[in-house]
């Protein structure tokens, strides 16, 4: 009997005590869902500006020296030991390679010899982008907001038949973001316009990451 009384005597939630909980953890859960919304907006942010940076930094090289960087054909005059290019107006010697394997203009090493990988050398001796300023030892890619790298060549986009121009690419870059920066900047299609990729967009796989490229 008196265990009966005991559990009768026993209080649980009550309907206000539960509805404040409830507002509680919807807070928390918006405070949480609008962080990561601000992340998603600051890092998509960050790659276009990117891009718009290693444009400048291009541009800044060519008023200065009347040369695309890497294709510069007196940079070794400038800077013993670094590599010239031929000065034809074309960033040679890259590669798209594609979504889940970029090619060479993605995967510069110090001792990579071609036109698109001494541009990033060109630029760190002239002071127009960071990193190690050694001439023949500066030649790796930077890296962009989504953790892979960001490449220049003159190369085909899409890769079958596309355009060929100097492109700035960019890879790992997920495919929401590429269909957001295209339709915000560009014509929304992933093989028109001055914004591509390799692959029409799925829309239906957004986070598979691709690689983006603006037109130099």
């Amino acid at each position: 009997m008196i265990i009966f009384r005991s559990l009768r005597n026993r209080k649980g939630f009550t309907l206000v005590e539960l509805a404040i909980v409830l507002v509680i953890i919807g807070i928390i859960l918006g405070a949480v869902l609008k962080g990561q919304e601000i992340i998603n907006n600051a890092k998509m942010k960050r790659a276009y500006n990117q891009y718009r940076e290693i444009m400048a930094a291009i541009y800044t090289y060519y008023d200065r020296y009347g040369k695309f960087p890497g294709d510069d054909n007196t940079a070794a005059d400038r800077w013993a030991g670094t590599r010239n290019g031929n000065g034809n107006g074309i960033i040679e010697g890259g590669t798209t390679g594609t979504d889940a394997a970029p090619g060479s203009m993605f995967t510069c090493t110090d001792t990579t010899d071609t036109e698109t990988c001494a541009l990033w050398e060109h630029l760190r001796l002239a002071n127009m982008i960071s990193g190690p300023q050694t001439a023949g030892s500066s030649r790796l890619n930077p890296a962009d907001a989504y953790g892979g790298t960001i490449g220049v060549a003159s190369v085909p986009v899409p890769s079958a038949g596309g355009l060929t121009v100097n492109w700035i690419g960019l890879t790992s870059i997920p495919t929401y973001v590429a269909i957001s920066l295209d339709t915000q900047n560009d014509d929304g299609v992933a093989t028109t316009g001055s914004i591509r990729a390799l692959n029409p967009y799925v829309p239906a796989t957004p986070d598979v990451p691709i690689s983006l490229f603006f037109r130099l």
